[in-house]
C-alpha cells in the first residue's frame, strides 16, 4: 500500500500551496475574524493530552457567545455537561489548542490555534451568566494563529441545504445508544436521563 512517510514526499504529491494559503495566516485576531467569531453560534475545541492523544468537543450557544476581548485574546464561557472534562484534563497537561468556528449558511470557517487555561473567577463567570445562571468557569484562549478556511468541505457536504440532509430513520435517539454501549442500563431510563439534563441543566 502506498504511504507518505516524509514531509518531502508529501510536498511531491500535493505540490505548493498557494499564495492565498501561505500568507493568510495571521498572529491576531483582526477585523474580519472579530466580525465572523461574533456571529458564530458553534465552534469545535481540539486539544491532546501530554502523549499527544488528540480530543475535538463542540461547543455552542446564541451567536456571539464567545468575547474577543482582544485581537489576541477569546473568552469561551463553559456550560453544564457531563464532568468528563476531556478537553480541559488535556489543557492542564498540555495548554496547547485549536478552534474551529462555523456560522450557519457561511460557506467558510475561521480557524484560530493558541494557548489556553481556565479560569474560575466569579465575577468572569457571571458576566456570562444565561437565565441568571453564571458560567461554569471561562475557557481564555491566546490567539497565536488565526485564518479563515476555504469553503471546500462545506459546499462539498452541503451542509446548510436542509434539502440535501440525510434521512434520520434508524439512528438510535443519544439514551437508546448509550443502553445498548454500556448494557448496565435500560434504554427507558437512558432516555429519560438524557431528556432531564437537557431540560434542567442547559444553563
Amino acid at each position: 500500500m502506498a504511504q507518505i512517510e516524509t514531509v518531502s514526499e508529501l510536498t511531491r504529491f500535493y505540490g505548493a500551496p498557494s499564495v492565498l494559503a501561505v500568507k493568510k495566516s495571521l498572529d491576531h485576531i483582526d477585523v474580519h475574524a472579530r466580525a465572523f467569531i461574533g456571529r458564530s453560534p458553534f465552534l469545535v475545541v481540539s486539544t491532546a493530552d501530554a502523549g499527544g492523544w488528540p480530543d475535538a468537543s463542540p461547543r455552542g450557544d446564541a451567536p456571539g457567545f464567545v468575547a474577543v476581548e482582544n485581537p489576541h485574546t477569546l473568552l469561551i464561557p463553559d456550560r453544564p455537561g457531563n464532568n468528563r472534562v476531556d478537553s480541559f484534563h488535556n489543557l492542564i497537561a498540555n495548554p496547547k489548542l485549536g478552534l474551529l468556528f462555523l456560522v450557519p449558511g457561511h460557506p467558510y470557517s475561521l480557524r484560530v490555534n493558541g494557548t489556553a487555561r481556565l479560569l474560575t473567577n466569579a465575577e468572569l463567570c457571571r458576566r456570562f451568566s444565561v437565565q441568571g445562571k453564571p458560567a461554569r468557569a471561562v475557557l481564555e484562549v491566546t490567539a497565536r494563529e488565526v485564518f479563515f478556511h476555504c469553503g471546500k468541505s462545506l459546499i462539498r457536504s452541503r451542509l446548510w441545504e436542509p434539502a440535501q440532509w440525510p434521512d434520520r430513520t434508524g439512528l438510535a435517539g443519544l439514551g437508546a445508544a448509550l443502553a445498548d454501549q454500556i448494557k448496565t442500563i435500560d434504554t427507558a431510563t437512558a432516555e429519560a436521563m438524557v431528556a432531564e439534563s437537557i431540560a434542567k441543566r442547559l444553563y
